[in-house]
């Protein structure tokens, strides 16, 4: 789902929230020895606090001087309650639910940003991790990793992320104005950004034509999500190529019924993709997939994550990578079965099942109520998925780094540099770019940043050459690269990444 700005659908949609830990409660009986707690009495805590709550009520409307905004007051201390039972949980207020249900229709009055929904109500900024593909924000200059600090001249401090979220939405051409704080800009930035209506694109695919590597950047689980990466397939399939890679980097997750039709197009028809299991841990609900594969079983996948890779797209890697190694042990020599590697980072751990349930004055809950198992019954909660191959994002240079490179770090930079001239008298200096037509220079399109961005996405570039290093030993020793389990094996002796090298000094 688009975060922020993507409709919820009770049992089908995953929340992107902050995951914290929570410890396991431990008494000490008197020898020392570390024994259970006593079962947690919920009806005699509720019943006990309930009367305290109401006590306070009365002795507020009894004397406090001037009880106003009492409304308010309830529906924070009903949020307070939920969050406080776990970070997933929360309360939705009249405005809020209505934002939410009128978003559920595909298109909707915002901006057309990516938010870090594991920011707390006490953070001061909304970090912007994306945004949406010619989009409002993304046409007046909103950038990702942008903070906004203020919306309409309201301080971010204190307010919910769905509080936010609500405001950054409204009528259609109606104007919201937004501060940022960017990095390396000594200054705030102020942006007046027209709402408009935000069309689900959830997708972008390439052909590396001199890899000839297929590329699909998916940014959320959605119904259009499966028509797009459908159509990629049987696109890529009508001829030979090396290794597909999927990129699911800073998606948050989507609908339930998408993973599982996405699934279904790479694992055998009526393979589980996940199970939920309620707080007793007994299954409630199974999720097989009800179509047959049309993925190439001869090509690897390379599947990209990071630490904003969650909920849906965590349980996507998750069942690819699981398939994978299944059918290796399986079968050793099996050359047929899909080859899926991650590479990456640590995913974000998020495998919590959320309800919305209405409640009465217009409202509604937001329950954590179940958890999601992959297929082997591990659950990501709390652990996240491991790459395969871990290659930390180093990011691009600064426009300061950029502007020091260009006139300081070169001899050519100096004004009375000797030039070189070669036998015919010409100078041998790189010839001066051709001027863009400036109908070009205007179409600066997401797609064309989109490419200039990939060109130096060093986790992208590490894929390609682990996909390289794959069929040259498919070429020269096969029996090492059989399967899956093999190939990961081969790859990580032969591959330089973020791992920690062995270095051990030499006395002379």
């Amino acid at each position: 789902m688009k975060r922020g700005e993507t409709g919820m659908k009770k049992h089908s949609i995953f929340f992107l929230i902050i995951l914290t830990s929570h410890p396991i409660l431990l008494a000490k009986n008197k020898v020392g020895q570390k024994t259970d707690v006593q079962p947690f009495d919920y009806d005699k805590a509720i019943f006990s606090w309930s009367n305290t709550f109401a006590e306070v009520l009365n002795l507020t409307q009894k004397k406090h001087y001037k009880a106003e905004n009492v409304e308010i007051a309830m529906q924070q201390s009903i949020d307070a309650f939920l969050s406080n039972l776990d970070p997933h949980s929360g309360f939705l207020g009249p405005k809020t639910y209505k934002q939410m249900m009128e978003s559920t229709s595909g298109e909707f009055f915002g901006i057309g940003i990516v938010i870090d929904n594991t920011r707390k109500p006490k953070d001061r900024h909304l970090t912007v991790v994306d945004t949406i593909p010619d989009g409002p924000a993304d046409k007046s200059g909103i950038k990702p990793m942008d903070n906004i600090i203020e919306i309409d001249n309201t301080p971010l401090a204190g307010m919910t992320t769905e509080e936010a979220t609500a405001k950054l939405k409204g009528a259609r051409n109606s104007k919201v104005t937004v501060k940022v704080m960017r990095k390396d800009k000594p200054d705030l930035l102020s942006f007046t950004i027209t709402r408009d209506v935000i069309k689900e694109q959830n997708s972008l695919s390439f052909h590396i034509k001199d890899q000839n590597i297929y590329y699909l950047s998916l940014n959320t689980f959605s119904e259009n999500a499966v028509k797009q990466i459908e159509r990629l397939l049987q696109e890529a399939n009508k001829e030979k190529y090396k290794a597909l890679i999927l990129d699911l980097r800073n998606n948050s997750g989507g609908l339930l019924s998408a993973v599982v039709d996405i699934c279904g197009m790479f694992v055998d028809k009526g393979s589980t993709i996940v199970i939920t299991k309620d707080k007793e841990n007994k299954p409630m609900q199974r999720y097989v997939t009800n179509r047959k594969p049309i993925a190439n079983t001869t090509v690897p996948i390379f599947v990209l994550i990071n630490n904003y890779t969650a909920s849906a797209a965590e349980i996507f890697a998750g069942v690819l990578k699981i398939d994978s190694e299944k059918q290796a042990q399986a079968n050793a020599q099996n050359q047929k079965k899909l080859n899926v590697f991650l590479v990456g980072t640590k995913t974000f751990g998020k495998g919590s099942v959320q309800e919305v349930i209405p409640v009465s004055n217009d409202s509604a809950i937001k329950l954590t109520t179940a958890l999601y198992f992959l297929p082997n019954d591990t659950t990501i909660q709390g652990r996240g998925i491991d790459p395969d191959f871990m290659v930390e994002r180093t990011m691009p240079l600064t426009e300061q780094a950029q502007w020091f490179t260009k006139n300081y770090g070169h001899e050519s930079s100096f004004k009375n540099h000797i030039k070189v001239v070669n036998e015919k008298g010409q100078s041998a200096q790189p010839a001066a770019a051709t001027k863009a037509n400036p109908e070009e220079a205007s179409q600066n399109s997401w797609e064309k940043r989109a490419r200039e961005m990939l060109q130096n996405d060093n986790q992208l570039h590490a894929t390609i050459m682990i996909a390289n290093l794959f069929q040259m030993a498919q070429a020269s020793c096969p029996d090492q690269v059989c399967n899956r389990n093999k190939a990961a094996e081969f790859i990580k002796k032969h591959l330089i990444s973020s791992d920690q090298l062995t270095i051990e000094q030499v006395k002379l």
